[in-house]
């Protein structure tokens, strides 16, 4: 089959063309504000079928009847609620679908055999020409062959539609870039069948309760029909097999630097790509969903042109338009992902109530990476770092049977800075290593860990962290508590005190921090903060 492009802004003939060839039950590529759509008669079953053949789409994904005003709604329902007309005079013309139950002149090939149909007005004004031209509703999936990404531009339509239609119409960029919100009125509360540019809070405004289906982070179950197009188990995906990387931005460059493969892209945000050492692909900003929208589909085309075998991808929270770019990434990935937990730091000043916070974590099932435990492993008798140990500070350090004397090795460590920082240089690379082996292997099993280091700064174990924390409190408290849980002088305990950085040294290099006042509890502090990181930072699943 020939097929013609044609630009409604520059060709007078476009428009009456495209309305002629879908009345005489034709196929026509129109662009909407969302994705470009393979439109046909929505009333004509035969019409219908020929959307479904040219796409290769399931008989049973139902398809969205596209109306030009809001009175053409009325002929294709069994009757219009008023959450209906409150949700149109909001949002319509725009990018969101309604579901209700239909009327006899809906085809049931149009609704995929439901007893239910979606409608919307698209606000793309060449769309709402060619549907008053054509005097008909308009049956319109994305315009792209079954599976793969929906077309954002005229030339992705016509890579997947030339030879099957006879006229593609050129719009221009579409400026959403994903498909409709789709909410179904047919089934008790208002409910998201699939998210997309009117987010849950727009729809709660004008409805209050709004539900999102299960289905909209999760595959169908097994025997779970469709009643939306896009809720199948995988859908939008270009010939690249993509992943999904559910973990900090630090754990996102982190896994390739541990998992190299060959043919292996970065799908990610603008901000990150600059931090990568692996091919990339970009598809927004990571602060801003309507840059990811607008970009995703794109993107994931343009995987396929630079040659991608595998892409990872990176995932927004799943909240506003966020939710609409996880259930397509989801989607795109068959629901493929990588989940790492974060791994957090804590450091804070001696009596501070470090411990405490620790325990915290510990309660809120965070394992805890204790460094000290760490350091006293890699002194132990005959090991490489003991021997090292011995030949900077001398034999003596070890007794008979080859085992550390502590006091004087501190006594010879601590007599000025030269010699502490020899020995933070042989102690500190092997206490870092095993920090960071213990912390990765709790992290790739998605189990959320604490590095628990009392010179986190200082050693450059921060560096491995997701987030840090730090627990400080005022000096009188942290002098009583250190006297009283180290049985020392007051003296003493200021020495050890003095030795420390001061508080604002913690709180200019600190994520988080946690302030343990005279007589307070840090427990709901240090709680609140476990809870925020792991979801703010870790997967969610």
């Amino acid at each position: 089959m020939e097929t013609q492009i044609l630009n409604p802004n520059t060709d007078a003939s476009a428009i009456p063309l495209a309305a002629k060839l879908l009345q005489n039950g034709g196929l026509v590529v129109i662009p909407t504000e969302t994705v470009y759509g393979l439109a046909a008669n929505a009333l004509d079953p035969e019409a219908v079928r020929n959307i479904y053949i040219a796409k290769g789409r399931p008989g049973d994904n139902p398809l969205i009847v596209h109306i030009s005003s809001f009175e053409e709604i009325y002929p294709l329902v069994k009757e219009v609620p008023e959450a209906a007309k409150r949700l149109a005079e909001k949002f319509w013309p725009g990018p969101l679908t309604v579901i209700l139950p239909k009327s006899d002149l809906v085809p049931s090939v149009t609704s995929g055999g439901l007893d239910t149909v979606a409608i919307r007005m698209p606000s793309h004004p060449v769309a709402r020409e060619v549907i008053r031209a054509a005097g008909v509703p308009l049956a319109a999936p994305s315009a792209n062959i079954s599976g793969f990404p929906s077309p954002t531009k005229v030339e992705y339509a016509a890579d997947d539609m030339t030879g099957r239609v006879p006229l593609i119409l050129d719009g221009g960029e579409c400026a959403v870039g994903v498909e409709s919100t789709v909410l179904t009125l047919a089934a008790g509360k208002p409910r998201i069948l699939r998210p997309g540019g009117i987010t849950p809070e727009m729809l709660r405004e004008v409805l209050g309760e709004v539900e999102v289906d299960r289905a909209v982070l999760d595959p169908l179950g097994k025997n779970e029909t469709a009643a939306s197009p896009g809720m199948k188990y995988k859908h939008y995906s270009p010939e690249t097999r993509v992943r999904i990387y559910r973990g900090s931005e630090k754990g996102y460059l982190r896994y390739f630097e541990r998992h190299p493969a060959q043919g292996q892209f970065a799908l990610c945000f603008e901000e990150t790509a600059p931090l990568l050492r692996v091919p990339f692909v970009t598809f927004g900003r990571k602060d801003d969903c309507l840059t990811q929208t607008h970009r995703l589909f794109d993107a994931l085309r343009e995987l396929d042109e630079a040659g991608a075998s595998l892409a990872l991808a990176q995932c927004p929270p799943p909240r506003d338009v966020g939710l609409a770019v996880c259930n397509r990434l989801f989607r795109v990935a068959g629901f493929d992902f990588i989940d790492e937990a974060p791994i957090v730091g804590l450091t804070g000043q001696t009596g501070a109530g470090k411990s405490t916070v620790a325990n915290v974590f510990a309660s809120a099932g965070y394992r805890v990476v204790d460094t000290d435990k760490l350091a006293r492993e890699i002194v132990e008798t005959g090991s490489p770092v003991l021997r090292r140990l011995a030949e900077a500070f001398g034999e003596d350090i070890l007794d008979g049977n080859g085992a550390l004397i502590r006091a004087r090795l501190a006594e010879r460590a601590f007599a000025d800075a030269e010699k502490t920082a020899l020995l933070n240089s042989i102690t500190h690379p092997e206490i870092l290593r095993r920090t960071a082996e213990a912390a990765f292997s709790f992290s790739e099993r998605n189990i959320p860990c604490l590095l628990d280091v009392p010179l986190l700064f200082q050693s450059g174990a921060d560096a491995i962290c997701d987030v840090t924390v730090a627990v400080t409190a005022p000096a009188e408290t942290r002098k009583r508590r250190i006297m009283e849980r180290d049985g020392i002088s007051e003296e003493a305990a200021a020495l050890r005190m003095g030795a420390q950085e001061p508080e604002a040294y913690y709180t200019a290099r600190a994520d988080i921090i946690i302030r343990n006042p005279d007589g307070a509890d840090p427990g709901k502090a240090a709680l609140a903060a476990a809870e925020r990181i792991k979801t703010r930072y870790g997967g969610i699943a």
